[in-house]
């Protein structure tokens, strides 16, 4: 079993948002993703995507684009992302889920999810200017440093338990939207003994903030599919 991760698909099968108004860069990446996914990944693998997944304003709207998800390889797990509007709770996404027969797709939102070598938390995080004011931005991002919390929380309690049951230390992996080179996220991660940190959100001129490579104890990547060239990078 392989682990992969690729955010920000923005994908639009749903509604009319093509994304190639962004530039070439977004030419035909849907079917580009299609084949480097089918090439890349198989069955038993797991696939993180740190969110952006659809435009869709609606869990109807987004049927198609988790149908084109739900038919690649792989047990995916989603974290939701600043433009996942249809978004709304962990139980809605789940029973949606369970409603569509979408069996390899689950998510992570105060949760933490364990594999059969690591295990997954995260959540969406926030930038220091997204908000209207300083002032929202520093309450949206206090918030997600407890989500982000409530779910290393629940991932230690599986890493624990993995351990003292099968002998086995399963290493955490984070997987955030934005970027966490904000607020408190890289000390919380820290704290929990995180390895790994996957993010995407950024696109464009962006790209030249990306930051990489071993910072602290975490190796951090940035996962974004037109970072990637629509590839899927691989973890473990």
């Amino acid at each position: 079993m392989a682990i992969y991760a690729i955010s920000d698909l923005h994908l639009s099968f749903g509604v009319n948002k093509p994304m190639n108004i962004f530039g070439e860069v977004w030419d035909n990446y849907e079917e580009q993703i299609k084949n480097n996914w089918i090439e890349t990944v198989k069955e038993d693998d797991i696939v993180i995507i740190p969110g952006d997944i659809s435009w869709a304003m609606t869990l109807d709207e987004s049927v198609k684009d988790f149908e084109y998800i739900a038919s690649l390889p792989g047990k995916k797990i989603l974290v939701k992302g600043n433009h996942d509007y249809y978004f709304s709770t962990v139980t809605k996404m789940k029973k949606f889920f369970e409603s569509h027969n979408f069996q390899n797709i689950d998510i992570v939102h105060n949760t933490a999810i364990e594999t059969d070598t690591h295990i997954i938390c995260g959540t969406r995080g926030w930038g220091k200017t997204e908000g209207n004011t300083q002032e929202e931005d520093a309450k949206i991002i206090a918030r997600e440093e407890v989500r982000l919390e409530n779910s290393l929380k629940a991932g230690l309690l599986l890493q624990d338990k993995a351990k003292e049951e099968k002998g086995i230390e399963k290493p955490i992996i984070v997987a955030l939207h934005f970027p966490p080179f904000v607020g408190r996220f890289q000390e919380i991660m820290e704290g929990y003994g995180v390895k790994t940190c996957v993010y995407g959100h950024l696109h464009g001129y962006a790209h030249n903030f990306v930051r990489e490579g071993l910072i602290g104890n975490i190796e951090y990547k940035m996962v974004g599919c037109d970072y990637t060239k629509m590839k899927l990078i691989k973890l473990d």
